[in-house]
């Protein structure tokens, strides 16, 4: 587990605004509130930190946008006011952060998108490049066509999809509320902020379990959203965000909001999750050299020793190296096609253009995406 100070020096970040932060609870964007959230970003951006925005609000600001006094119950008019609501929210976050000449990207994502493996990759390589060229991602779900967001009425389950998408070491969730509370502060003045929690405690569900439409502030998504963050090791922050200097503060490893800690660091967490996997779609036979090379270094398993594959899988899956007898020694997220690898096998990683047009990773399977059994 990381301390705060050591999370708030962390490299790379996801944080979450609520709906009700960015639009001052339904009455329109909140302005000075969105200048304050950027300015801290772009000084952490100084700092050497990487942050992804997912912000909620589309909606919400299209139902002012629309003059529209209640929140429609037509699925039309909720994806018409979402479409609407989003040319605000995103021309509110460029221009704001244009005037620190910081670049943003647009990036809507459906849930969907994080099931398909091949659009996952693609999203978490957009996404990871986008943070090499020093762009801000803002992502939103694409409530034109999805439904989770307009159901749900939260984004915290996609800011933790993003968080495992490019690997965050924290995500960062703010919210209405000051944290987790171990009661309801509402109905229990006596009610103590947890400051620090682990994510897998089972008495946590009980604590944000309640009555009325917020519950908590909508605890029990973000205890979700936390457990979801953990699988690949990003501890979270729950925080209130309507303080000016809210992300600074836990830049600078301040007890701030509720920090739910993972259970693994990030290594161990996204390597119990490919171990855990049930359903294999292929194996890739390997090499005595390969199987050595694995076992005693730890490398990356390269074209070369590959000898053959069993199976039709897509890229992204994940998939068994066996040695010569089929003894299973790991398995991993595979970064070719089965036709591709069966192409490339036995190859250097230098002939993987010239065999199937195109080069993703000089890898078949990264390490860090490899686990040994």
């Amino acid at each position: 587990m990381k301390s705060r100070q050591e999370l708030g020096k962390s490299r790379r970040w996801v944080i979450k605004v609520g709906s009700s932060l960015v639009t001052r609870d339904g009455k329109g964007l909140d302005h000075e509130q969105i200048k304050a959230w950027v300015e801290q970003i772009c000084a952490l951006r100084a700092e050497k930190h990487q942050i992804v925005l997912v912000s909620s609000g589309s909606v919400a600001e299209g139902l002012v946008r629309l003059g529209w006094d209640k929140r429609p119950t037509s699925l039309n008019d909720l994806q018409a006011a979402a479409a609407v609501g989003q040319m605000g929210l995103v021309q509110e976050y460029e221009s704001k952060f244009q005037q620190h000449d910081v670049h943003t990207a647009q990036v809507l994502f459906t849930h969907e998108d994080m099931a398909d493996r091949q659009r996952y990759l693609n999203a978490r390589s957009t996404l990871n490049r986008l943070l090499d060229l020093g762009v801000v991602p803002v992502v939103n779900e694409n409530d034109t066509v999805a439904i989770e967001e307009l159901r749900f009425g939260d984004n915290d389950r996609l800011a933790a999809l993003a968080a495992n998408l490019v690997e965050a070491d924290l995500l960062v969730i703010l919210t209405d509320q000051a944290g987790m509370f171990d009661s309801d502060p509402r109905s229990n003045e006596n009610a103590s902020l947890l400051e620090s929690v682990n994510v897998d405690d089972v008495n946590l569900d009980a604590m944000a379990s309640g009555s009325g439409t917020l519950g908590r502030g909508g605890m029990i998504t973000k205890i979700q959203a936390a457990r979801m963050a953990a699988r690949s090791g990003a501890a979270t922050v729950v925080a209130g965000g309507r303080g000016n200097q809210v992300l600074k503060q836990i830049a600078e490893g301040e007890s701030v909001g509720t920090l739910f800690q993972p259970a693994a660091g990030p290594l161990a967490a996204r390597k119990q999750w490919l171990a855990s996997h049930m359903v294999i779609p292929g194996k890739l036979q390997l090499d005595a050299g390969a199987v050595k090379v694995l076992q005693a270094s730890g490398k990356s398993l390269l074209p070369v020793g590959v000898r053959t594959v069993i199976g039709d899988f897509q890229r992204g899956a994940i998939v068994s190296c066996i040695d010569e007898q089929g003894k299973e020694i790991a398995r991993g997220l595979v970064n070719y096609s089965a036709a591709e690898v069966d192409k490339i096998k036995g190859q250097a990683s230098s002939e993987i253009m010239n065999l199937i047009g195109y080069i993703d990773e000089p890898e078949v399977i990264h390490r860090d995406n490899l686990v040994l059994l």
